[in-house]
C-alpha cells in the first residue's frame, strides 16, 4: 500500500492559498497571516493525487511530499 507523507514550511509560504484550493481536505489557511495549514501530513488514497497537484502549483515550493 503506498503512503504519503507530507511536511510543509511556513517560513517559505508566499499565502498564495493555491493548496487549499487545490486540496482542502488536506491543507488550509491561518486566518491570521495566511500560511498554508497542513490538516493531515498523512491523507487517505482519495487525498492523495490532489496533495501532489498542490505540491506542485505551490508557487514557493512550501511542500514537501515524501512517498
Amino acid at each position: 500500500m503506498e503512503s504519503t507523507e507530507l511536511a510543509v514550511d511556513r517560513e517559505r509560504c508566499a499565502g498564495s492559498g493555491m493548496c487549499a484550493l487545490t486540496a482542502p481536505e488536506v491543507f488550509d489557511q491561518n486566518d491570521e497571516d495566511g500560511r498554508v495549514l497542513l490538516l493531515t501530513s498523512r491523507p487517505g488514497p482519495e487525498h492523495r493525487a490532489a496533495a501532489r497537484l498542490a505540491a506542485g502549483v505551490c508557487p514557493a515550493a512550501a511542500i514537501t511530499v515524501k512517498g
